[in-house]
Protein backbone atom coordinates (compact mmCIF):
# COMPACT_ATOMS: atom_id res chain seq x y z
CA UNK A 1 0.00 0.00 0.00
CA UNK A 2 1.30 3.72 -0.56
CA UNK A 3 2.64 5.67 1.99
CA UNK A 4 3.03 8.74 -0.32
CA UNK A 5 0.25 10.39 -2.69
CA UNK A 6 1.07 12.75 -5.58
CA UNK A 7 -1.49 14.29 -7.34
CA UNK A 8 -2.93 17.32 -9.26
CA UNK A 9 -3.74 20.02 -7.11
CA UNK A 10 -4.54 22.28 -10.15
CA UNK A 11 -3.14 23.96 -13.08
CA UNK A 12 0.04 25.89 -11.16
CA UNK A 13 0.16 23.09 -8.02
CA UNK A 14 0.86 19.40 -7.30
CA UNK A 15 -0.24 17.72 -4.14
CA UNK A 16 2.06 15.44 -1.89
CA UNK A 17 0.12 13.56 0.83
CA UNK A 18 1.96 11.33 3.57
CA UNK A 19 1.31 9.91 7.12
CA UNK A 20 3.26 12.21 9.06
CA UNK A 21 6.53 11.34 9.56
CA UNK A 22 9.97 13.89 9.65
CA UNK A 23 11.73 11.62 7.58
CA UNK A 24 9.17 12.50 4.16
CA UNK A 25 8.34 15.73 5.80
CA UNK A 26 12.47 16.59 5.59
CA UNK A 27 12.14 14.90 1.40
CA UNK A 28 9.47 17.37 0.92
CA UNK A 29 10.63 20.66 2.46
CA UNK A 30 13.68 20.09 0.07
CA UNK A 31 11.46 21.43 -2.80
CA UNK A 32 11.71 24.82 -3.53
CA UNK A 33 8.45 26.61 -3.04
CA UNK A 34 6.70 23.85 -1.20
CA UNK A 35 3.84 24.91 1.25
CA UNK A 36 2.07 23.23 4.31
CA UNK A 37 -1.49 23.25 4.10
CA UNK A 38 -2.65 22.32 7.91
CA UNK A 39 -6.32 22.47 7.11
CA UNK A 40 -5.93 19.85 4.46
CA UNK A 41 -3.03 17.89 5.76
CA UNK A 42 -1.25 18.10 2.78
CA UNK A 43 1.69 19.71 0.72
CA UNK A 44 1.95 21.78 -2.30
CA UNK A 45 4.91 22.24 -4.48
CA UNK A 46 4.71 24.75 -8.04
CA UNK A 47 4.05 22.57 -10.99
CA UNK A 48 6.90 22.39 -13.29
CA UNK A 49 8.37 20.47 -15.91
CA UNK A 50 9.86 17.85 -14.34
CA UNK A 51 8.36 18.03 -10.62
CA UNK A 52 7.11 14.24 -10.67
CA UNK A 53 10.40 13.21 -11.50
CA UNK A 54 11.76 15.10 -8.65
CA UNK A 55 9.30 13.79 -5.80
CA UNK A 56 10.11 10.49 -7.34
CA UNK A 57 13.68 10.69 -6.64
CA UNK A 58 13.15 12.18 -3.43
CA UNK A 59 10.97 9.52 -2.01
CA UNK A 60 13.10 6.91 -3.40
CA UNK A 61 12.57 4.01 -1.71
CA UNK A 62 8.78 4.39 -0.62
CA UNK A 63 5.87 3.01 -1.59
CA UNK A 64 4.34 6.10 -4.19
CA UNK A 65 1.41 6.79 -6.38
CA UNK A 66 1.10 9.01 -8.61
CA UNK A 67 -2.36 10.26 -10.07
CA UNK A 68 -2.61 9.31 -13.88
CA UNK A 69 -3.26 12.70 -14.74
CA UNK A 70 -0.09 13.34 -14.12
CA UNK A 71 1.23 10.44 -15.77
CA UNK A 72 3.04 10.92 -19.38
CA UNK A 73 1.89 8.71 -22.38
CA UNK A 74 3.47 5.83 -23.57
CA UNK A 75 4.91 7.39 -26.27
CA UNK A 76 6.63 10.08 -24.03
CA UNK A 77 7.96 7.54 -21.76
CA UNK A 78 9.81 5.72 -24.69
CA UNK A 79 11.09 8.93 -25.98
CA UNK A 80 12.38 9.34 -22.49
CA UNK A 81 14.24 5.65 -22.91
CA UNK A 82 15.35 6.77 -26.52
CA UNK A 83 16.87 10.00 -25.09
CA UNK A 84 18.41 8.38 -22.45
CA UNK A 85 19.93 6.04 -24.17
CA UNK A 86 21.71 8.08 -26.55
CA UNK A 87 23.06 10.24 -24.10
CA UNK A 88 24.43 7.09 -22.33
CA UNK A 89 25.95 6.18 -25.47
CA UNK A 90 24.32 2.78 -26.40
CA UNK A 91 24.18 2.04 -30.14
CA UNK A 92 20.93 2.20 -32.82
CA UNK A 93 20.44 -1.49 -32.48
CA UNK A 94 20.78 -1.79 -28.13
CA UNK A 95 18.40 1.24 -28.64
CA UNK A 96 16.32 -0.34 -30.88
CA UNK A 97 16.24 -3.58 -28.48
CA UNK A 98 15.42 -1.75 -25.18
CA UNK A 99 12.71 0.20 -26.69
CA UNK A 100 11.18 -2.79 -27.56
CA UNK A 101 11.10 -5.06 -24.63
CA UNK A 102 9.90 -1.51 -22.45
CA UNK A 103 7.23 -1.25 -24.45
CA UNK A 104 6.26 -4.81 -24.88
CA UNK A 105 5.93 -4.59 -20.78
CA UNK A 106 3.87 -1.31 -20.78
CA UNK A 107 1.23 -2.78 -22.77
CA UNK A 108 1.60 -5.56 -21.01
CA UNK A 109 0.91 -4.48 -17.49
CA UNK A 110 -1.31 -2.38 -18.68
CA UNK A 111 -0.69 0.98 -16.45
CA UNK A 112 2.06 3.77 -15.88
CA UNK A 113 5.27 1.91 -14.55
CA UNK A 114 5.62 3.69 -11.57
CA UNK A 115 2.77 2.12 -10.64
CA UNK A 116 3.88 -1.70 -11.15
CA UNK A 117 4.55 -3.31 -8.10
CA UNK A 118 7.66 -5.39 -7.93
CA UNK A 119 5.42 -8.79 -7.48
CA UNK A 120 3.86 -7.59 -11.49
CA UNK A 121 7.19 -7.46 -13.18
CA UNK A 122 8.06 -10.95 -11.78
CA UNK A 123 4.87 -12.05 -13.11
CA UNK A 124 5.63 -10.36 -16.40
CA UNK A 125 9.20 -12.21 -16.41
CA UNK A 126 7.75 -15.75 -15.09
CA UNK A 127 4.95 -15.35 -18.44
CA UNK A 128 7.85 -14.93 -20.63
CA UNK A 129 9.62 -17.81 -19.43
CA UNK A 130 7.05 -20.50 -18.91
CA UNK A 131 4.54 -19.64 -21.41
CA UNK A 132 6.31 -17.73 -23.98
CA UNK A 133 9.50 -19.70 -23.50
CA UNK A 134 11.96 -17.32 -24.90
CA UNK A 135 15.54 -18.09 -24.89
CA UNK A 136 17.86 -17.00 -22.06
CA UNK A 137 19.30 -13.96 -23.82
CA UNK A 138 15.79 -12.59 -24.52
CA UNK A 139 15.10 -13.19 -20.76
CA UNK A 140 18.23 -11.43 -20.41
CA UNK A 141 17.49 -8.67 -22.16
CA UNK A 142 14.16 -7.66 -21.17
CA UNK A 143 15.81 -7.66 -17.17
CA UNK A 144 18.23 -4.83 -18.55
CA UNK A 145 15.89 -2.56 -20.57
CA UNK A 146 13.50 -2.21 -17.55
CA UNK A 147 15.93 -2.38 -15.41
CA UNK A 148 17.17 0.72 -17.48
CA UNK A 149 13.66 2.37 -17.49
CA UNK A 150 13.25 2.06 -13.51
CA UNK A 151 17.05 3.31 -12.80
CA UNK A 152 18.12 5.58 -15.68
CA UNK A 153 14.47 7.44 -16.61
CA UNK A 154 12.06 6.95 -13.55
CA UNK A 155 14.72 7.22 -10.82
CA UNK A 156 13.07 4.19 -9.21
CA UNK A 157 15.21 1.03 -8.65
CA UNK A 158 13.45 -0.65 -6.05
CA UNK A 159 10.72 -2.26 -8.34
CA UNK A 160 13.84 -4.08 -9.81
CA UNK A 161 16.09 -4.66 -7.11
CA UNK A 162 15.17 -7.90 -5.99
CA UNK A 163 14.93 -9.33 -9.63
CA UNK A 164 17.10 -11.91 -10.61
CA UNK A 165 19.11 -12.70 -13.53
CA UNK A 166 18.52 -16.03 -15.04
CA UNK A 167 21.83 -18.61 -14.72
CA UNK A 168 23.95 -18.06 -18.12
CA UNK A 169 24.02 -20.94 -21.09
CA UNK A 170 27.00 -22.51 -21.67
CA UNK A 171 26.36 -22.73 -25.42
CA UNK A 172 28.85 -24.30 -27.74
CA UNK A 173 28.82 -22.30 -31.30
CA UNK A 174 28.01 -23.85 -34.04
CA UNK A 175 30.76 -24.33 -36.18
CA UNK A 176 30.47 -25.07 -40.20
CA UNK A 177 33.63 -27.32 -41.96
CA UNK A 178 35.66 -25.98 -44.44
CA UNK A 179 34.25 -28.04 -46.71
CA UNK A 180 30.82 -26.87 -46.11
CA UNK A 181 31.84 -22.86 -45.93
CA UNK A 182 32.95 -23.39 -49.66
CA UNK A 183 29.73 -25.02 -50.88
CA UNK A 184 28.14 -21.88 -48.93
CA UNK A 185 30.03 -19.54 -51.44
CA UNK A 186 30.70 -21.54 -54.51
CA UNK A 187 26.55 -21.32 -54.06
CA UNK A 188 26.19 -17.53 -54.47
CA UNK A 189 25.81 -16.92 -58.04
CA UNK A 190 25.70 -12.75 -56.77
CA UNK A 191 29.30 -11.35 -56.91
CA UNK A 192 28.22 -8.83 -54.29
CA UNK A 193 26.73 -11.68 -51.87
CA UNK A 194 29.87 -14.02 -52.90
CA UNK A 195 32.12 -10.99 -51.49
CA UNK A 196 30.01 -9.64 -48.43
CA UNK A 197 30.03 -13.52 -46.85
CA UNK A 198 33.77 -14.04 -48.33
CA UNK A 199 34.76 -11.26 -45.97
CA UNK A 200 32.61 -12.31 -43.29
CA UNK A 201 34.10 -16.29 -43.06
CA UNK A 202 38.28 -14.50 -43.79
CA UNK A 203 38.02 -11.93 -41.43
CA UNK A 204 35.59 -13.12 -38.55
CA UNK A 205 33.24 -9.96 -39.09
CA UNK A 206 30.04 -9.72 -37.12
CA UNK A 207 27.39 -8.96 -39.37
CA UNK A 208 26.41 -5.58 -38.13
CA UNK A 209 30.39 -5.00 -38.68
CA UNK A 210 30.72 -6.29 -42.27
CA UNK A 211 27.77 -4.06 -43.62
CA UNK A 212 29.41 -0.83 -42.26
CA UNK A 213 32.61 -1.23 -44.06
CA UNK A 214 33.36 1.85 -46.05
CA UNK A 215 35.24 1.30 -49.74
CA UNK A 216 38.79 2.69 -47.48
CA UNK A 217 38.55 0.52 -44.72
CA UNK A 218 39.94 -2.36 -47.00
CA UNK A 219 44.01 -1.88 -46.41
CA UNK A 220 45.07 -3.38 -49.48
CA UNK A 221 48.91 -3.04 -48.75
CA UNK A 222 49.10 -4.30 -45.64
CA UNK A 223 46.72 -7.19 -46.29
CA UNK A 224 44.26 -5.51 -42.86
CA UNK A 225 40.64 -4.49 -42.57
CA UNK A 226 40.03 -1.82 -40.32
CA UNK A 227 36.80 -2.43 -37.91
CA UNK A 228 35.09 0.77 -36.61
CA UNK A 229 33.12 1.17 -34.28
CA UNK A 230 32.61 -3.13 -33.56
CA UNK A 231 30.89 -4.62 -30.47
CA UNK A 232 31.31 -2.12 -27.44
CA UNK A 233 32.23 0.97 -29.94
CA UNK A 234 35.73 -0.68 -30.39
CA UNK A 235 38.07 -0.06 -33.31
CA UNK A 236 40.25 -2.94 -34.64
CA UNK A 237 41.97 -4.69 -37.21
CA UNK A 238 41.91 -7.87 -38.90
CA UNK A 239 42.94 -10.08 -41.60
CA UNK A 240 42.23 -9.14 -45.46
CA UNK A 241 42.45 -12.37 -47.37
CA UNK A 242 43.63 -12.21 -50.51
CA UNK A 243 41.23 -14.87 -52.05
CA UNK A 244 38.39 -12.49 -50.33
CA UNK A 245 40.42 -9.76 -51.58
CA UNK A 246 40.37 -10.58 -55.51
CA UNK A 247 36.49 -11.27 -54.93
CA UNK A 248 35.57 -7.57 -53.64
CA UNK A 249 37.92 -6.10 -56.49
CA UNK A 250 35.68 -7.73 -59.03
CA UNK A 251 32.72 -6.82 -57.37
CA UNK A 252 33.83 -2.86 -56.70
CA UNK A 253 34.70 -2.97 -60.49
CA UNK A 254 31.15 -4.36 -61.51
CA UNK A 255 29.22 -2.86 -59.03
CA UNK A 256 31.13 0.47 -58.10
CA UNK A 257 30.71 1.03 -54.64
CA UNK A 258 31.57 5.24 -53.74
CA UNK A 259 31.06 5.35 -49.90
CA UNK A 260 29.49 2.49 -48.18
CA UNK A 261 31.26 -0.83 -49.67
CA UNK A 262 27.98 -2.69 -49.52
CA UNK A 263 25.18 -0.25 -50.27
CA UNK A 264 21.71 -0.90 -49.62
CA UNK A 265 18.18 1.34 -50.76
CA UNK A 266 17.16 3.70 -49.79
CA UNK A 267 20.37 5.39 -52.15
CA UNK A 268 23.36 6.45 -49.63
CA UNK A 269 22.43 3.98 -46.71
CA UNK A 270 24.47 0.53 -46.40
CA UNK A 271 23.26 -2.87 -46.57
CA UNK A 272 20.82 -3.82 -43.85
CA UNK A 273 21.57 -6.53 -41.53
CA UNK A 274 18.30 -8.66 -42.52
CA UNK A 275 19.16 -8.44 -46.23
CA UNK A 276 22.25 -10.11 -45.03
CA UNK A 277 20.19 -12.93 -43.24
CA UNK A 278 18.12 -13.47 -46.25
CA UNK A 279 20.59 -13.90 -48.28
CA UNK A 280 21.67 -17.01 -46.14
CA UNK A 281 18.55 -18.62 -45.64
CA UNK A 282 17.97 -18.46 -49.35
CA UNK A 283 21.38 -20.13 -50.19
CA UNK A 284 20.85 -22.63 -47.26
CA UNK A 285 17.43 -23.75 -49.22
CA UNK A 286 19.93 -24.69 -52.48
CA UNK A 287 22.41 -26.41 -50.95
CA UNK A 288 23.81 -29.78 -48.44
CA UNK A 289 24.39 -26.45 -45.01
CA UNK A 290 22.68 -27.13 -42.04
CA UNK A 291 19.58 -25.33 -41.39
CA UNK A 292 20.54 -24.15 -38.01
CA UNK A 293 23.73 -22.22 -39.59
CA UNK A 294 23.33 -18.34 -39.49
CA UNK A 295 25.49 -15.37 -40.63
CA UNK A 296 27.43 -15.41 -37.25
CA UNK A 297 28.45 -19.25 -37.89
CA UNK A 298 30.79 -17.85 -40.20
CA UNK A 299 32.64 -15.98 -37.56
CA UNK A 300 32.91 -19.33 -35.41
CA UNK A 301 33.86 -20.94 -37.88
CA UNK A 302 36.55 -18.25 -38.76
CA UNK A 303 37.92 -18.97 -35.22
CA UNK A 304 37.81 -22.05 -34.83
CA UNK A 305 39.42 -23.40 -38.45
CA UNK A 306 42.18 -20.29 -37.57
CA UNK A 307 42.45 -22.45 -33.99
CA UNK A 308 42.35 -26.16 -35.59
CA UNK A 309 45.57 -24.58 -37.98
CA UNK A 310 47.81 -23.60 -34.79
CA UNK A 311 46.81 -20.37 -34.62
CA UNK A 312 47.27 -18.52 -31.24
CA UNK A 313 44.66 -17.98 -29.04
CA UNK A 314 45.61 -14.67 -27.80
CA UNK A 315 45.73 -13.19 -31.28
CA UNK A 316 42.22 -15.15 -32.63
CA UNK A 317 41.07 -12.82 -29.23
CA UNK A 318 42.50 -9.54 -31.64
CA UNK A 319 41.05 -10.39 -33.88
CA UNK A 320 37.84 -11.51 -32.77
CA UNK A 321 37.47 -7.56 -30.86
CA UNK A 322 37.31 -10.05 -27.62
CA UNK A 323 38.00 -7.68 -24.50
CA UNK A 324 37.89 -11.03 -21.82
CA UNK A 325 40.13 -14.09 -23.53
CA UNK A 326 37.61 -16.21 -21.67
CA UNK A 327 35.15 -15.58 -24.72
CA UNK A 328 37.26 -16.91 -27.23
CA UNK A 329 38.51 -20.12 -25.22
CA UNK A 330 34.88 -21.25 -26.32
CA UNK A 331 36.42 -22.15 -29.17
CA UNK A 332 39.02 -24.57 -27.65
CA UNK A 333 36.05 -26.84 -26.64
CA UNK A 334 34.74 -27.09 -30.27
CA UNK A 335 38.21 -27.26 -32.50
CA UNK A 336 38.92 -30.94 -33.78
CA UNK A 337 42.55 -30.47 -33.61
CA UNK A 338 43.25 -31.53 -30.25
CA UNK A 339 39.99 -34.34 -30.13
CA UNK A 340 42.04 -36.11 -32.69
CA UNK A 341 44.90 -36.74 -30.40
CA UNK A 342 43.03 -38.43 -27.44
CA UNK A 343 42.09 -41.71 -27.85
CA UNK A 344 38.93 -43.30 -25.97
CA UNK A 345 39.23 -45.65 -23.07
CA UNK A 346 37.08 -48.19 -25.10
CA UNK A 347 39.79 -48.62 -27.88
CA UNK A 348 42.32 -49.65 -25.68
CA UNK A 349 40.31 -52.80 -23.98
CA UNK A 350 41.47 -56.45 -24.74
CA UNK A 351 37.78 -56.93 -26.56
CA UNK A 352 37.65 -60.55 -28.32
CA UNK A 353 35.26 -58.88 -30.57
CA UNK A 354 36.04 -55.09 -31.65
CA UNK A 355 33.85 -53.29 -34.41
CA UNK A 356 30.44 -53.73 -35.78
CA UNK A 357 31.46 -55.92 -38.74
CA UNK A 358 33.02 -58.14 -35.97
CA UNK A 359 29.61 -58.14 -34.05
CA UNK A 360 27.79 -59.01 -37.57
CA UNK A 361 29.67 -62.29 -38.18
CA UNK A 362 28.40 -63.90 -34.36
CA UNK A 363 25.32 -66.36 -34.39
CA UNK A 364 21.95 -64.64 -33.47
CA UNK A 365 21.41 -65.27 -29.44
CA UNK A 366 17.46 -66.98 -29.05
CA UNK A 367 16.38 -66.50 -25.86
CA UNK A 368 15.86 -69.37 -23.47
Amino acid sequence: MARVWISSGGPEDIEVRFPYDPALVAKVKRMIGCRWHSKGKYWTVPRTNGTVETLLFLFKGEAVRVDLTLRPPLGEILNAVEDELKLRGYSPRTRKVYRLHVERFLKSVGKPPQDVLPEEIRSYLLGLVDQKRVSVSYHNQTISAIKFLYKYVLRQFQPVAEVPRPKKERKLPAVLSREAVARLLNGMDNLKHRALFALVYSAGLRVGEVVRLRVEDLDEERGQIWVRGGKGRKDRHTLLSEVALQTVKAYRKSYRPENWLFSGTPEGRHLSVRSVQKVMERTKKKIDIPQQATVHTLRHSFATHLLENGTDLRYIQELLGHNNPKTTQIYTHVSRRELRRIQSPLDTLPLKHKGLMAAEKEPPQHPT
